[in-house]
This record gives C-alpha cells, structure tokens and sequence, in this order.
C-alpha cells in the first residue's frame, strides 16, 4: 500500500531533469520559425481548394478551413508516431 500512484518500474528523464523540457520547448519554437519562413514557398499551400475566400471593394475574408483540417492531420500523424517510438 501507499504505491497507489506508480504506475510503471521505468523512470522518465523529463520528469528527472526538468531542463529538458525548455530544450524540447526550444525546438518546438525553432520548427515553427523555420514553418513560418518555407511554408509560404511551398505552392497552394494555404490556398487550397474549400479554404474560403471572399473579396469585395473595401473587404477581404479569408479562412482555411482544408489548410487547418491538413495541418490538424499532419500534426496528429507526427504526435502518434512520436508517442509510438518513445514507449
């Protein structure tokens, strides 16, 4: 009794070393700031068809709803996949 909580005999190296957490924060920024700079290269990316777009005289709207439902799947296919090789 009183081992209600453990769950499993390995140990978590993010739990041990809390620096690895800013490390894994830091890659995170540094990915989407190389996103932010070859995404807009990448041809229809972000005009793809069913994005809405409406434009008028004084007006633009614009909402990617294809392009957030893709990069929705893509991030879930790489969250699976990371999560599947770290057990």
């Amino acid at each position: 009794m009183g081992n209600e909580f453990f769950v499993s005999g390995k140990t978590d190296c993010m739990n041990q070393h809390p620096g690895w957490a800013v490390v894994a924060v830091g890659l995170i920024i540094a990915a989407l700031g190389l996103a932010w700079v070859f995404l807009p290269r990448i041809p229809g990316f972000g005009r793809l068809p069913g994005d809405i777009a409406i434009e008028r005289d004084n007006f633009r709207f614009y909402f990617p709803v294809v392009t957030c439902i893709a990069v929705s799947l893509l991030l879930t296919a790489l969250t699976w996949i990371v999560r599947y090789f770290s057990r």
